[in-house]
């Protein structure tokens, strides 16, 4: 058997303890119910009964198993994250950690290279790391666990992260920056790096992920608190309805001579039956399922109450770059102007560009290879000088063969081309100007003093991101793209995205202002960051998703961590949020429709010995009155274990709006509902009846 069946099927066992029944109020009731069918079982070997003892037994094991399946159900669910926890556990250990003072930290500043390094090795104090307390300061070595949460103050090395992301790629982690944060149990793999503690014992990144792995650590959510009580209440109708059916009976038996087909044993199972017992077992099942699946998505969530935000929201603020556009912007196109063919244009960009490592400037050669053929020159031994690019000129290039080829920023290069008596074209210009009015980045290319055209670098769009906005706005939520380029530029970008709104020139208290606009007019608003600068706009966002790799101070002010740091990560929280809703709602629905076509498939057999005209309601034709009970009681314990994988998996995540998601909700979990029930209890009927054993 698999293992994680084995240990859900011990917890099961573990959680009929009254304490653990009772933080479930519908399936209280149902170990109750179990409870009082046992003494009633117990009670019919005396003589004293209402029903024959085998029918007593069954009603009695059926209603455990019930109980059990119920408590499997949750138990399974947390299984996951609790495997999840132990193999986090194995990377948490104690371990000896190198401690500094303040003074150490001064001593080594004053040095550089590698005798910092040696001089605070050797000023280190060695202690355990359960010992270390928030602010002290920290020396980790190459090859050495880190032994806290710590924020970087000196040094820069490469880190492995895998026993928390399950990356096996290493990182850099550097002082100052946005990945200046350091996760206890993560590795260093080369250098070294002095850290301060930012956590105090046992509130550690990693004690968090534990806790939030594990369902014991989940708070229950206001959405699932509210349905709580709607099943509370419809639990406690069901009770006087079936008291009030009991009572009937028993003054309609009284009246006609007859015995009560609604015997004490009956009433408690009819009981049952109509307690929404289908939703109220798979509930909790369901919320730490959705959580399990943020956790497959390496999300940590340190607030449940935010990943059933996630499902509600309906404003996403999204980083322009690295989430809607590659990162790097690329050639595009080669522009000529004044007369000069577009190869000529081509070659000379590549020349420029052949010393040029940026991103950008191996595209360019790439293009010019792709568009003609032009091969890549080698630029040693051949009469080349590279003229690097610098801030002050902002060109780069090369001289070769008394010839001078530049490509930089289009006023540089006018100053540089007029510098030489040369004539900066107006058809350059205007060609310049409409690449930046497109969102690009213009290059002016020239050789010998001449203008030759114009390189038109643009932000490249994620392949598929533009299907999947339009998949969030058929969910009804507004996308806004957030970025430091110019209107005209991000306007652009938005338009060929398909994003509904963008925020230019964006500083950290214009993201601030946007979240609060948009809360202010009834909006849920989720949006991702990794910096400082982040981390107020985090802290003000109903879902917000820091970066792993991000500040310390980020990652405090957000409800989420992206373990994998991948500023996509966003969109699918909103569907694993989504989907979690979806789920809860589908279940829901086929539980409350499941209820009442119980009451109705069974009631009328109960009561057809006291009134033989109900028969013609009793459309399904049950053998008996005992038979049509435990056949409903026997299928009410059964659908839950039916649903048990539903509720693990997620009911599957279409997009749409909320009316046709309902419509469809209604149709297949309504109807559902509806036609299961009268189905099952009829095959069970036949089959009970077949057996005798009803």
């Amino acid at each position: 058997m698999n293992p994680l069946m084995k240990r859900a099927l011990v917890d099961a066992v573990r959680k009929l303890a009254p304490k653990a029944q009772a933080a479930n109020p519908v399936m209280f009731m149902v170990y109750l119910s179990a409870l009082l069918t046992s003494v009633l079982l117990v009670m019919s070997w005396f003589g004293i009964a209402d029903a024959p003892s085998g029918y007593i037994a069954a009603i009695c094991a059926v209603l455990w198993a019930t109980v059990l399946f119920g408590n499997f159900a949750e138990a399974l669910a947390e299984g996951r994250g609790k495997a999840q926890a132990d193999s986090l556990r194995a990377a948490k250990r104690d371990v000896e950690a190198l401690v500094l003072a303040e003074r150490d930290l001064a001593a080594a500043a004053a040095v550089e290279g590698e005798a910092q390094g040696a001089l605070l090795q050797t000023a280190a104090q060695s202690v355990s790391s359960s010992t270390l307390a928030k602010g002290q300061l920290y020396l980790v070595m190459a090859g050495e666990q880190v032994p806290a949460d710590g924020e970087i103050v000196l040094g820069a090395a490469s880190v492995d992260e895998s026993a928390i992301t399950g990356e096996s790629a290493p990182v850099v982690r550097e002082s100052g920056g946005d990945r200046s944060s350091l996760t206890g149990g993560t590795t260093v793999l080369s250098d070294w790096l002095v850290a301060r503690v930012t956590a105090e014992a046992g509130h550690s990144f990693l004690d968090q992920m534990i806790a939030m792995v594990e369902s014991s650590a989940r708070a229950k959510t206001p959405n699932e608190r509210a349905l709580e009580l709607l099943l509370i209440a419809l639990t406690l109708v069901f009770l006087a309805v079936s008291w009030t059916l009991y009572g009937f009976g028993a003054f309609s038996a009284s009246t006609r001579g007859a015995a009560n087909p609604l015997g004490l044993t009956s009433l408690v199972a009819l009981f049952v039956c109509l307690a929404p017992t289908t939703i109220g077992a798979l509930l909790s099942a369901i919320g730490i399922a959705g959580m399990s699946r943020l956790n497959e998505a390496n999300v940590l969530a340190t607030s449940g109450r935010a990943v059933e935000a996630a499902g509600d929201v309906d404003v996403l603020l999204l980083d322009k770059t690295g989430t809607i556009t590659l990162g790097n912007r690329q050639a595009a196109a080669f522009i000529p102007v004044d007369g000069v063919d577009e190869r000529t244009l081509a070659d000379a960009a590549q020349l420029a560009s052949l010393a040029d490592e940026t991103p950008e400037g191996r595209s360019v050669v790439v293009l010019a290879k792709e568009r003609f053929g032009i091969r890549e020159r080698t630029l040693t031994g051949a009469g080349f000088t590279v003229v690097p690019f610098t801030a002050a000129t902002r060109m780069s290039g090369v001289d070769f063969d008394g010839h001078e080829i530049r490509k930089g920023a289009a006023d540089a290069v006018r100053a540089y081309v007029e510098g030489r008596g040369g004539t900066y074209s107006a058809q350059c210009a205007s060609v310049a100007d409409q690449v930046a009015r497109e969102g690009g980045t213009p290059l002016v290319v020239a050789r010998d003093g001449r203008v030759l055209g114009v390189i038109h670098l643009k932000d490249i769009i994620k392949s598929g991101i533009r299907e999947n906005f339009a998949d969030l706005h058929a969910m009804g939520i507004k996308t806004v793209m957030v970025t430091g380029d110019n209107p005209l530029t991000a306007a652009a970008i938005a338009a060929e995205a398909g994003l509904d709104d963008f925020i230019a020139e964006a500083t950290p208290e214009a993201k601030l202002e946007a979240i609060r606009r948009y809360q202010a007019e009834g909006h849920l608003v989720a949006m991702t960051g990794d910096g400082t600068n982040d981390a107020p706009a985090l802290a003000q966002a109903d879902v917000a998703v820091a970066m792993n790799s991000g500040t310390q101070a980020a990652k405090e002010a957000g409800n989420m961590v992206d373990l994998d740091s991948s500023p996509t990560k966003l969109i699918e929280i909103v569907r694993i949020g989504k989907q979690m809703l979806m789920t809860r709602g589908s279940l829901t629905t086929f539980s409350i429709a499941n209820d009442l076509a119980k009451y109705f498939a069974v009631i009328p057999a109960l009561l057809v010995p006291l009134y033989p005209g109900l028969e013609v309601l009793n459309v399904m034709h049950l053998a008996s009155p005992a038979s049509a009970m435990l056949a409903a009681v026997m299928y009410n314990a059964l659908i839950i274990v039916a649903l048990i994988p539903l509720a693990l998996r997620g009911v599957k995540y279409r997009e749409g709006t909320p009316a046709t998601l309902l419509a469809h909700n209604l149709a297949v979990y309504g109807l559902g509902g509806v036609a299961v029930p009268f189905v099952a209890i009829k095959v069970l009927d036949v089959a009970l009846t077949a057996l005798g054993v009803a």
